[in-house]
């Protein structure tokens, strides 16, 4: 499948990131929560870190949430701005506070770590059809979502309904399954999961996910089988690469805009959504093992990855590339100590993306490697 945004995309906007974004206190040194003194503000948001990564690397993004009218608010909105992302459509909720969180410098992916949220009443979790201006929402070539934000309240499960619901210009949809069991407040997260998955047009998910919200033990291919719909499917699979499985029946290609700031991509054409068609269940179109990498922290890596997926996608890159940009941004990720890291520069992913398969394997990542590498790259440039 070849990908560009809807022709309803008129100020250019390649990714519109819908979804909660909460300030986060990461701690000054390792311990307990009731034994760190100190902590260093930071800002985290499945959606919003995507936004960030790819307005860093050139694409224009545009962030749509609430927040309270408060100081975190204000510093939310300020700091994603920052990275490029318009922020125009963020509005301000009186009654409700922006959500914080705590964490330790464990690794949020083993036992070895503690999170505390606060994120309860939010602003964000008032979300709803009623109060956000859909059109905005709708106004990129891609739309990201994440399955986070149907977990917030019934009027944000609504609102997701409504977004990947089949219509004629509705945009590509990108979902992150993002599957958080202390979120759902019943037993049905799982199931309302996969079916905003099937209803997308580009999902991402862990194997190890998959098989905590459904049981599915097979690896990439059984998860293909209770998600034929997508016409792209991206499983990742951890320290071991990532599988993508890329559909192409029943849908027709339609020229769009560029890819950012460079490249011209190209997307099934909006007017008949690719679920009005046959799924096709065919087997992977590619598997990429994810590089060495020195993990300074996991927190914003799946993130990182689907940032890079989506600029390579975005640009028009083979699958393979895809993969590879992905790897590379969740480890710039992984090598940072926050949920968010700038994405290597784009020459030098490009650079790296296109290694033959034994320089691949020989990557060793670790933190600092993006500098380093550009500096390399500068100091070979100067005469």
């Amino acid at each position: 499948m070849t990908l560009t945004g809807p022709r309803n995309a008129p100020d250019g906007v390649d990714v519109v990131a819908l979804g909660e974004s909460m300030v986060t206190f990461l701690p000054t040194r390792p311990g307990r929560l009731a034994d760190v003194p100190s902590f260093e503000r930071g800002i985290g948001g499945a959606e919003s870190n995507v936004a960030c990564a790819l307005a860093a690397a050139g694409h224009r993004t545009r962030w749509v949430s609430r927040v309270g009218a408060d100081g975190f608010g204000d510093h939310l909105v300020e700091a994603i701005g920052r990275y490029g992302v318009d922020v125009a459509s963020v509005r301000r909720d009186p009654m409700r506070p922006t959500g914080v969180y705590f964490r330790t410098a464990g690794d949020r992916g083993t036992d070895a770590h503690e999170v505390a949220y606060y994120r309860a009443g939010s602003a964000a979790s008032a979300m709803s059809v009623a109060n956000l201006d859909l059109g905005v929402v709708r106004s990129g070539r891609v739309l990201h979502l994440s399955g986070i934000t149907a977990a917030l309240s019934d009027g944000c499960l609504e609102l997701m309904r409504e977004l990947t619901a089949p219509g004629k210009g509705r945009p590509l949809i990108s979902f992150d399954v993002n599957h958080r069991p202390g979120l759902w407040r019943d037993a049905d997260g799982p199931q309302v999961l996969l079916e905003l998955a099937r209803r997308a047009d580009i999902v991402f998910v862990g194997q190890d996910e998959a098989e905590e919200a459904w049981g599915v033990t097979g690896g990439p291919t059984a998860i293909r089988g209770v998600l034929p719909e997508p016409g792209v499917l991206v499983v990742k699979q951890g320290a071991r690469g990532a599988t993508l499985f890329h559909r192409t029946a029943g849908m027709r290609a339609a020229r769009g805009g560029t890819g950012g700031r460079g490249g011209t991509p190209q997307a099934p054409d909006r007017a008949t959504h690719p679920q009005a068609t046959t799924p096709g269940t065919s087997g992977p179109t590619a598997f990429v093992p994810a590089p060495h990498v020195h993990i300074a922290a996991a927190t914003g890596a799946g993130d990182a990855f689907a940032a890079g997926f989506l600029s390579a996608t975005l640009r028009g890159l083979p699958p393979r590339d895809r993969l590879r940009h992905g790897h590379l941004w969740a480890a710039a990720a992984l090598t940072a100590p926050g949920d968010l890291a700038a994405p290597p520069a784009r020459d030098t992913a490009d650079r790296l993306a296109a290694l033959d398969d034994a320089g691949w394997e020989k990557l060793r990542l670790g933190p600092g490697w993006t500098q380093a590498i550009e500096r390399a790259d500068e100091e070979v440039r100067t005469p």
